[in-house]
């Protein structure tokens, strides 16, 4: 009896053994750009106060059932910025701020886990809801001095000769030197170029390799990113087409094996903002990207892994400024991003003309920010809001920029008095040097855990995958 118990114990941890070193043939890999362990916490907080409770209601991915914190200092501060951060996540190398694919030398490139997994043999996809050529996608195909060298990032991209790109545009596509632009490249190059996901649907069969951008009308309005989830119109591109696209495309490509990062780059920018209630919905619009990935993990569960983290924290978010009272719930009455609101009330203000009244722009309030119907204001608050109205009536309202933002003075004022009523605070309009959490569920998954540098998950995540057996960069 004893050797029988003795003999199914040690079946049973040859069982677990293997599935430890199970390796994935699938892998995704998702960074919320500025989502830090708040900005999660956040979300899944206020997520339960819809709910009309106190506690979280987990995101998809707060439910994997691996989790580890990563520090994200650069090579040259403390604080990082998304060209270092994403960099360190792409190649696990420290770099400077700035610095997109090189050492700290700024002139000897390194290769990512993307380039390591197309050695491998896998094909290889790299989206985002911001530009192709930003920082954070960059870093997996770009080799640049300057993350700014837009133009040439996008020559990097067609060089990478990945399989799949996605994103809203790319920033510079002319060619400096008067020569065919980077579409025209990309054409030589054997992309295929997608307006939007029903068009991707009519080119995918025939193209060997595409790149899925949103429409022409949508980037003419904004070619620097897709619109934020919660200013989303019908016909606009989301996260969640991406995801759904780049599985197709990577698997029609090879079925045995590929690599895919997808990026929630706008959780950044809303939080860059301080704008709570535009942050929130960013993190749940890409973990309905995340729940495409987790649909095809539970189809594949034994050759799929699927890692979330982030590059850096933005925003310094606090969650509670007083009293040991939160009050999320009430974010729900902001309808539109305070970006979008500062243009909207530029419009209705030019529309009215000479009947551009404080009862107008207080009924607007009521309808977009639940001001005085839902959300009951001081005193000092409403006189403070009538202050910033007759300043933009009197030609004096000042106009308030955060790092991808510009803001009227009356709508930037509205987010804030919002962020305060619902007890949410920020230290800052930058990055902070806060932990990031890891997420992981999957083939492999078991190794991230505890305290880990920024530079450990690619090369944990290739060496899981049998990409690499030691990082190439060192």
């Amino acid at each position: 009896m004893k050797r029988t118990l003795l003999s199914l114990a040690l079946l049973a941890v040859g069982a677990l053994s293997a599935l430890a070193q199970q390796t994935p043939k699938y892998v995704f890999y998702f960074i919320g750009d500025g989502m830090g362990v708040n900005q999660v916490n956040g979300t899944e907080t206020y997520m339960a106060a819809l709910e009309g409770r106190i506690g979280i209601k987990p995101l998809c991915f707060g439910d994997f059932p691996y989790t580890a914190l990563a520090v994200t200092y650069s090579a040259s501060n403390g604080v990082t910025d998304s060209a270092a951060g994403g960099t360190a996540l792409a190649t696990g190398c420290k770099t400077y701020n700035g610095g997109l694919g090189v050492k700290a030398d700024s002139v000897t490139a390194v290769s990512s886990v993307a380039v390591w997994a197309q050695q491998a043999g896998a094909a290889v996809g790299v989206s985002t809801s911001v530009s192709v050529d930003h920082a954070t996608p960059g870093a997996f195909y770009a080799h640049q001095r300057n993350r700014s060298n837009y133009y040439e990032v996008g020559l990097d991209l067609i060089a990478s000769g990945f399989d799949f790109f996605a994103g809203s545009d790319f920033l510079k596509p002319n060619n400096p030197a008067g020569g065919p632009d980077l579409y025209a490249q990309c054409a030589t190059a054997g992309y295929t170029i997608a307006r939007g996901y029903k068009d991707y649907q009519k080119k995918m069969k025939k193209a060997d390799r595409m790149i899925m951008f949103q429409t022409e009308e949508a980037s003419k309005r904004d070619r620097y990113s897709l619109p934020y989830a919660i200013d989303r119109q019908k016909g606009d591109m989301t996260l969640q087409e991406i995801t759904r696209a780049g599985i197709n495309f990577l698997t029609k490509k090879n079925s045995e094996k590929f690599f895919f990062f997808i990026e929630g780059g706008k959780i950044d920018w809303a939080c860059h903002a301080n704008d709570a209630a535009t942050v929130f919905e960013e993190i749940i619009d890409m973990d309905d990207a995340v729940r495409v990935a987790y649909e095809f993990y539970c189809q594949h569960p034994d050759e799929t892994l699927i890692v979330i983290t982030a590059d850096h924290e933005t925003g310094g978010l606090g969650l509670a400024n007083s009293d040991y009272v939160l009050k999320t719930h009430l974010l729900r009455y902001q309808q539109m991003s305070a970006e979008k609101y500062s243009a909207h009330l530029r419009q209705l203000l030019d529309e009215a003309g000479e009947k551009a009244s404080w009862d107008l722009v207080r009924k607007d309030l009521e309808e977009n920010f639940g001001f005085w119907k839902d959300i009951v204001l001081s005193e000092l608050q409403e006189d403070q809001l009538l202050r910033a109205y007759d300043a933009i009536i009197e030609g004096r309202g000042k106009s308030v920029e955060s790092m991808y933002a510009k803001e009227n003075e009356l709508g930037n004022l509205a987010k804030q008095i919002l962020n305060r009523n619902s007890r949410l605070g920020w230290t800052t309009g930058g990055h902070s040097n806060g932990y990031v959490p890891v997420f992981a569920i999957g083939a492999g998954a078991e190794a991230f855990h505890g305290r880990i540098e920024n530079t450990d998950v690619p090369v944990i995540l290739g060496r899981m995958a049998g990409y690499i057996t030691e990082n190439p960069n060192k």
